[in-house]
């Protein structure tokens, strides 16, 4: 399969961009490295099989360039990645968001429609639910819609952009099937450690913890200890960042005409913020300051998927689910390049 992945030099991008190699697909990486590393490019490029990888710096919004694209390598499915995905930062800068995360969306949609792609996967995310109510977690798809970011409205309203266009493709009588993928929280990097997660400023709580015990922070911060929860402090899921990509792969190749698909990608299970600080202190053999905060507004106490739905259809279940595997991945990966890919 020809396919296209839009971010394909970011965190998730890059692993997928491996992944659909490995399997032996033709890929074209298009991102226009703002927040993605060139780096992961070369470094595909390298391996066995980097010779069926064309890379392309270019922003997804510019239509006239991804349409010409998607012509010149006869795409037959799109992975989209390219967003923005910090909730702080989306409410600080919501505009840069629906411009980045909605506008660049349309602008891509209007391409591979122009083109006849007929196969979407859409990177969703759990924002889109908000803060579900206790009876409704784990969370499953069909859980009320409530985003409580902008960064959450964005991912909504790309999901409604993708239905209102399969209603259209429908009416036209053009095969497209879509599948909007609600991730919870990714984690870990690639287990043969050529990849890995570089970003900055670095938001996400294991490799920010992390970053305290190789003393490249002073101190990790819990915000909140009086939760209802075993420990008092927010629990959430983390699903592996390979496991995340082999629910894509598995996604694109089932999708047919007509198909409008909503997976919740996750372990099914939480672990709190004191678990996680705990593993990572178990897996590393190191100490480091911890401070306790107030909470932050709009932490709901639990979050956690249940992936039920695209276990039945496609049997894909997460294979790592062990929080010291997730980290030990991480691990290996953050002490071999302590400056991130600029090591």
């Amino acid at each position: 399969m020809n396919v296209l992945v839009t971010g394909g030099a970011g965190y998730i991008g890059s692993h997928a961009v491996q992944r659909l190699l490995r399997d032996g697909h033709q890929v074209v990486a298009l991102d226009s490295l703002i927040r993605g590393h060139a780096r992961t490019m070369e470094l595909l490029r390298e391996r066995p099989g980097g010779d069926r990888l064309t890379f392309v710096r270019a922003d997804v919004g510019d239509r006239s360039l991804v349409e010409s694209v998607l012509r010149a390598h006869k795409i037959d499915g799109v992975m989209h990645f390219a967003a923005l995905a910090a909730v702080g930062e989306s409410v600080d800068f919501p505009m840069l968001y629906y411009r980045n995360n909605v506008s660049a969306m349309i602008a891509l949609l209007d391409a591979c429609d122009a083109v006849g792609v007929e196969r979407f996967v859409f990177s969703s995310s759990c924002a889109t639910y908000g803060q579900p109510p206790d009876a409704m977690v784990p969370i499953p798809e069909h859980c009320p819609k409530s985003p409580m970011s902008p960064y959450g409205m964005t991912k909504l309203h790309g999901e409604h952009l993708l239905a209102d266009l399969s209603e259209s493709c429908a009416r036209r009588k053009r095969p497209f099937g879509f599948a909007a993928l609600r991730y919870f929280n990714v984690a870990g990097c690639d287990r043969t450690g050529l990849l890995g997660e570089d970003h900055d400023p670095e938001t996400h709580i294991i490799p920010v913890v992390l970053q305290a015990a190789l003393l490249r922070r002073e101190s990790v911060a819990i915000f909140g200890t009086d939760y209802p929860t075993p420990d008092g402090t927010c629990v959430r899921d983390y699903v592996h960042v390979e496991d995340l990509v082999d629910a894509h792969v598995a996604v694109l190749g089932a999708l047919t005409a007509g198909d409008r698909r909503a997976y919740n990608l996750g372990i099914g299970k939480g672990y709190s913020v004191r678990e996680i600080i705990r593993a990572v202190r178990e897996v590393t053999k190191v100490d480091f300051k911890v401070v306790e905060k107030e909470r932050r507004a709009g932490d709901p106490p639990r979050l956690f998927a249940d992936p039920s739905s695209i276990r039945r259809d496609l049997g894909w279940r997460a294979s790592v689910t062990d929080l010291h595997d997730i980290i030990a991945s991480a691990h290996r990966w953050f002490l071999e390049h302590p400056r991130g890919y600029r090591s």
